[in-house]
């Protein structure tokens, strides 16, 4: 596996990759690091047995124009955190942009081009997969699916739709497990290849379904979704209302309302709700904290109302979990 990108202004190779596909307990893992001329950043690598996982984050000064080449043949599982992406290859018929919270499935063979970032702040996770560990997952009687079977089938790069969807909250959790994983050797190789095959099953799920149209809502508006989610997730014992949220993002309560179910299929409190649960579970099992604690933390008015939200989630008392 040879992958090299590079930048002819800078006539520097940016980034090489040959990461063997085994090590201790069939998992290796490279981190590599880019300062220079135009920005800073990091790019890091976990493969195993069929399963290349990349991900990282580069901070640009300036618009930037790479070239890459690859002696891959890999179905990509590709998410665009952060950021705007555009690739010429020769391979596809198109070229192939990627913006914020954006994903799709690629399959590319022995590929080279040019790959411009068009942000100042770029962050993405990729996960190749090889094409016999992917078709043991790639359901049968669907026509979508069966096109791009073909495609990997002829050895034609092709994307398994030509439309992108949402990267969704589901996805989002298990990708930010993957990049924060913690767990070592053999244990590790087990979590990370359980959740590939989590997130590959909602990218499936979600191109499957027919009534899964394209959103109606414009890309300023989905920013502002996507901005109210984070503001949650970092304020998680905030107590602003649906207006204040709105307000928060330059937006009005019914478009926050609508709009949020729309992109990540919940509401704005249930998907609130469900964030305190996680952080609380956490709290109490992870770090000892007891529930009064938590109570508060959360910005619950008192420890019994906690308690009730907490059971109802879980089916026990949150004071269960510290036994």
């Amino acid at each position: 596996m040879h992958i090299s990108l590079y930048a002819e202004d800078f006539e520097i190779n940016l980034f090489q990759s040959a990461l063997p596909l085994s090590g201790e307990n069939g998992i290796s893992e490279n981190k590599t690091a880019f300062k220079g001329e135009f920005g800073k950043g990091y790019y890091k690598e976990i493969a195993f047995e069929g399963v290349h996982i990349g991900f990282g984050n580069v901070s640009l000064k300036d618009r930037v124009k790479l070239f890459f080449e690859s002696d891959l043949e890999t179905v990509e599982m590709h998410f665009a955190l952060k950021g705007k992406s555009n690739v010429c290859a020769s391979s596809f018929k198109n070229n192939v942009r990627f913006q914020d919270h954006q994903h799709n499935i690629v399959y590319a063979k022995g590929i080279c081009g040019e790959l411009i970032w068009e942000s100042k702040e770029l962050q993405l996770c990729e996960i190749n997969l090889s094409p016999s560990f992917f078709n043991k997952f790639l359901p049968e009687d669907n026509s979508l699916f069966e096109k791009f079977r073909s495609s990997i089938e002829k050895g034609n790069s092709n994307l398994i739709t030509q439309q992108h969807y949402h990267i969704n909250h589901q996805m989002y959790e298990i990708i930010d497990g993957i990049m924060n994983c913690q767990r070592q050797g053999i244990f590790k190789k087990m979590y990370l290849e359980a959740k590939v095959i989590e997130l590959l099953l909602l990218q499936l799920e979600q191109f499957s379904e027919q009534d899964n149209c394209p959103t109606s809502l414009k890309k300023r508006d989905i920013d502002k979704m996507y901005e109210v989610r984070d503001f949650m997730l970092n304020n998680i014992s905030d107590t602003s209302s649906l207006l204040e949220l709105a307000h928060r993002v330059g937006t009005n309560d019914f478009t926050l309302k609508k709009g949020f179910k729309e992109v990540f299929g919940t509401t704005v409190f249930g998907f609130w709700k469900e964030a305190k649960m996680e952080q609380a579970r956490h709290l109490i099992a992870q770090q000892g904290k007891s529930v009064q604690e938590v109570a508060e933390a959360l910005g619950y008015s008192n420890a019994r109302h906690f308690s009730t939200a907490f059971k109802k989630t879980y089916g026990v008392s949150p004071g269960s979990l510290k036994a």
